[in-house]
């Protein structure tokens, strides 16, 4: 397994792309706001574009859907059914999506094995993906932060459930946000008052 991220738009929104390096497949999660970009940042690496995976429908992390759909149109688009609403998802429009995903659903990438976490707080369909040791989070967790609760849909008790569920994963994984640097769930646990105080609880 073998993970690359680039920022993209103004807000900084991190695409990951999971790759299986054997099968030269990867997934797409979150293509932020240039779907070319992130179209040719597999193709310059050998990676076919196997999944699209949304951790929410906020627009700068849904806004090159359309382009990324244009350049591989065969790839579904996942997104969890709560987050397909336009009056709570702020996707200003920009949401595209194929498939629906719900807590325990399971896809593969490759061999790779996604786990799907539903997460909600942020939006009511905020999504965290579980793939071996790591843990993409969306804006439910940040490194020493997590996302905001006061945009329509969000819910701070329901954050701080989820960001209980996070830290009561058995193990640790290495945390890739949907902004910000990267960290790792032991970490957080340690040093993120958010996640102290919903592990308190």
């Amino acid at each position: 397994m073998k993970i690359f991220s680039m920022q993209l738009g103004m807000l900084g929104t991190n695409c990951y792309f999971l790759c299986d390096e054997e099968a030269h497949v990867c997934a797409v999660i979150d293509p932020g706001a240039t779907g070319s970009k992130v179209a040719a940042f597999a193709a310059e690496r050998g990676f076919a574009i196997d999944k699209i995976l949304l951790t929410h429908a906020h627009f700068d992390h849904v806004g090159g859907l359309a382009a990324l759909h244009n350049a591989v149109p065969g790839a579904p688009i996942y997104v969890h059914a709560l987050d397909t609403d336009e009056a709570l998802n702020m996707s200003h429009g920009k949401l595209i999506y194929t498939d629906t995903y719900a807590d325990g659903d399971a896809l593969t990438v490759g061999a790779i094995r996604v786990r799907i976490l539903h997460t909600p707080g942020h939006t009511q369909g905020s999504v965290c993906l579980v793939a071996e040791n790591a843990i993409f989070t969306g804006d439910t967790l940040f490194a020493g932060a997590c996302g905001r609760t006061d945009f329509a849909g969000g819910s701070f008790d329901g954050m701080l459930a989820s960001l209980k569920r996070l830290g009561e994963l058995p193990g640790d994984y290495n945390v890739y946000p949907g902004h910000d640097a990267a960290s790792t769930l032991e970490r957080e646990r340690r040093t993120n008052p958010y996640l102290r105080e919903a592990m308190a609880r």
